[in-house]
């Protein structure tokens, strides 16, 4: 058989520990029989970023604009342990911070659903799809110690040198303060990536705040949304036979819990990072999950949604049997070369993409799979497969396919 060719590359982005090793096993058993594969390789490895003082982060941020499609394994955020374990220069930020402020993109992530992994929540029948804002809020604020009594203020100087201050708080002892920002144009990409995705899947879009208790800065949200959609989606949605509507962030928690799902809820950086696992754990497990960075400038960022898999890693380097679940990086791949078929014309490269995600599902519901599945699987006596074992299953059901 010969090999399906590529015409344009994808921008490949390599990353840490476990997630790593499996992204090699990925690419010897399952890609590169099968196809040409043609990438522009960038080492996010943390050892790398530190060598290059992160400069290899910002330069697959920009090949990404400049192809239009990534897939990225997924990568160490450094802590003060992490400092010391890699002997880093400083304690960089987190990669994936970096590449979707660059691309000024909405991260939508969705449970990988299979029979023989039910949901925990009994009524959940369809997908949740969360859409995760993915800039500024806490991950990109400015934090300080307070040391002892004091008044801290919000001061911003405008260009002009005028000042506007608001007290934060008259502190008498030692605390904290943290000071975020965000960008009504970043919030407008936002809304509009939204919008858009929810026309594409045709499904409902939810959004969700906290604006009866921050009146300035979640309420900016809530109106930009809002203003957005009057003006250009909402005939377009009740052509679609879909709905948009605002509620509180706790009300939607409560709502989400009641629904069957087969909604998009969209979410400020910070909910769509916690809802987002909270839903794909309640679907069965962080590794059961496809995350995609879509950016309203036609960018599309492709990855796992966990996270580099400390613990199996060590576990790897003491030459000791591992069952890591692979599945959400495979999806990572087919995602990024569906869509890369998908814009270059390409049918046999996205039909290959689905013949792997099939190939991926029908070795779950034969019964083979990893430990974390195992566990939570209705499926009667399952095999548990370790990580390379696992993926040549799925070799080996793609090969009959």
């Amino acid at each position: 058989m010969s090999k399906i060719k590529m015409t344009t590359p994808l921008v490949e982005m390599d990353g840490d520990e476990m997630t790593r090793v499996l992204w090699k096993m990925i690419k010897d058993e399952l890609l590169e029989p099968y196809i040409e594969l043609n990438t522009e390789y960038y080492d996010l490895g943390l050892e790398h970023r530190n060598e290059t003082d992160d400069q290899v982060t910002i330069d697959s941020a920009e090949a990404t604009k400049k192809y239009g499609v990534a897939v990225k394994c997924a990568t160490i955020t450094p802590n003060a342990a992490r400092m010391t374990e890699y002997n880093l220069k400083q304690m960089w930020k987190s990669p994936n911070g970096t590449i979707r402020a660059m691309l000024d993109g909405t991260v939508f992530r969705a449970p990988i659903v299979v029979k023989g992994i039910e949901p925990c929540v009994r009524n959940w029948k369809k997908p949740i799809t969360l859409a995760r804002h993915a800039y500024g809020d806490v991950y990109k604020a400015t934090e300080m110690k307070i040391p002892g009594a004091g008044k801290a203020e919000l001061v911003f100087t405008a260009a002009d040198g005028t000042e506007s201050r608001e007290e934060i708080f008259t502190f008498d002892g030692p605390g904290i303060i943290q000071g975020q920002h965000n960008r009504c144009d970043s919030i407008e990409s936002f809304a509009r990536s939204c919008f858009k995705f929810a026309l594409e899947t045709k499904q409902d879009l939810w959004f969700s705040t906290k604006d009866t208790i921050s009146k300035k800065y979640d309420h900016t949200f809530k109106d930009i949304f809002a203003e957005i959609f009057e003006k250009e989606y909402k005939n377009k949605f009740e052509e679609a036979g879909i709905t948009y509507f605002y509620t509180l962030i706790d009300d939607a928690v409560a709502r989400v819990m009641k629904s069957e799902g087969g909604f998009i809820w969209a979410c400020k950086n910070y909910d769509g990072d916690v809802m987002s696992d909270m839903v794909s754990s309640a679907f069965g497990s962080l590794a059961m999950m496809t995350s995609v960075l879509v950016s309203p400038h036609g960018y599309f960022e492709y990855e796992a949604a966990h996270g580099t898999v400390q613990r199996h890693y060590y576990k790897h380097l003491k030459g000791e049997e591992t069952s890591t679940n692979s599945v959400a990086t495979i999806f990572a791949w087919t995602g990024a070369l569906r869509k890369r078929g998908e814009l270059d014309g390409n049918k046999e490269l996205s039909q290959f993409a689905d013949k792997l995600e099939k190939a991926c599902l029908t070795t779950i519901e034969s019964g083979k799979m990893t430990k974390d599945l195992a566990l939570i699987t209705s499926i009667e006596n399952p095999t548990v497969l370790n990580s390379q074992d696992f993926i040549k299953e799925i070799r080996n059901t793609l090969d009959q396919m």
